[in-house]
């Protein structure tokens, strides 16, 4: 039986003046055993102690929902943060609007979460980080492990996979079936493609030596290329992560495919192995995604690997991660430019850490 993953985010701001040169540390803690599983610190530039201290809560929440927790309780020194996340504040200062609006999407993500207030001596390991940052000391360290058998029962090290949906496109823009048809990035899907590739680069195991796999669709080798401009690494094209062929819907919208072929439509949205017109059932796709993963796990143990790709081969990763039917795919929703992890283990356990993250697009 899966256990939920309980962790507490320890967070802290501050500000040399404020506003002054600012900074905040975070981190990560199993609820269990107290082991520090992941540190965060950065400086911030000029800005007050109540957004430094933000900022704090939102990279500790992020390094939480990256080692896939499940229930989180955030300890912090700070009474206006605490009580405006508890609700039981209103944020008034339009400065802190945006701050708290991102830290509760992040949030929404995990099954539970609470809010505790904490004496400052009782938060110093994030005080110590928030005070390396802003003496220009940048922290961003994770636990070897972060799946320990007491979470999920699986064994070994595990090959970690990001997955990454590509950028906006015309197509998507106006909600057509976009298959092997090679369309480009919009403007916005280039910047929604270089902001992902800002957060991916500080994650914790991505440098210039990790792996970048990527459909060979332009709208993904491009997704793809922003994010090896920011961590020094190499794009490989791999045609097992091509989008689902749709046949001679590509092109159409939903209404449209159903206007033309309404009794194929329905089937195809009923049964996994039906194919569009002239197209690729998800069945299919399935089962080359499948062989890719086996090849990607044999080639890349302990390692992590970045997936640029679509909405199909990715739900499809996650399906063989959940262990779940075909029925993800269509109760499932990727966003555009959004994050999602997966681990595969030698002992074939699997472990999702996070489904469609856009906080990187806020």
């Amino acid at each position: 039986m899966w256990s939920a993953v309980r962790v507490i985010v320890e967070a802290d701001g501050g500000s040399r003046g404020n506003p002054g040169p600012a900074g905040y540390g975070a981190l990560v803690l199993d609820a269990e055993t107290g082991a520090v599983l992941a540190e965060r610190a950065e400086a911030i530039g000029v800005a007050t102690n109540n957004v430094a201290e933000y900022k704090g809560l939102i990279a500790g929440l992020r390094a939480a929902a990256e080692l896939g927790a499940d229930a989180v309780e955030v300890r912090m020194d700070s009474k206006l943060v605490v009580e405006q996340m508890a609700g039981r504040w209103q944020v008034k200062h339009p400065s802190m609007r945006p701050l708290s609006g991102e830290a509760r999407e992040i949030a929404s993500g995990f099954a539970r979460i609470s809010y505790t207030w904490i004496p400052r001596a009782q938060n110093h390991r994030a005080d110590k980080l928030a005070n390396q940052a802003m003496d220009g000391e940048a922290v961003n360290r994770q636990a070897a492990r972060t799946s320990p058998a007491a979470w999920s029962g699986a064994l070994g090290a595990p090959t970690k996979i990001l997955l990454l949906r590509h950028g906006q496109t015309e197509m998507s823009v106006d909600r057509r079936y976009s298959g092997r048809g090679d369309v480009p990035l919009t403007d916005h899907g280039q910047a929604q493609a270089e902001a992902a590739a800002r957060r991916i680069a500080k994650l914790d195991g991505i440098d210039a030596d990790t792996p970048i796999l990527a459909s060979p669709l332009s709208r993904a080798t491009s997704t793809a290329a922003a994010v090896a401009a920011a961590t020094g690494g190499r794009v490989r094209v791999d045609d097992a992560l091509i989008e689902t062929d749709f046949g001679s819907w590509e092109g159409l919208t939903f209404a449209q495919a159903v206007e033309r072929d309404p009794e194929l439509h329905a089937r195809w949205l009923a049964d996994t192995s039906v194919p569009p017109p002239g197209g690729e059932s998800f069945d299919r796709v399935h089962e080359r995604v499948r062989a890719f993963r086996d090849e990607l796990v044999g080639a890349y143990p302990e390692r992590t690997v970045l997936v640029v790709s679509h909405v199909t081969p990715i739900k499809a990763l996650l399906r063989l991660g959940l262990d779940v039917g075909p029925s993800l795919l269509y109760r499932l929703h990727l966003d555009l430019a959004s994050l999602s992890i997966v681990e595969f283990y030698p002992d074939d356990n699997a472990s999702v850490r996070l489904v469609n993250d856009t906080s990187h697009l806020v």
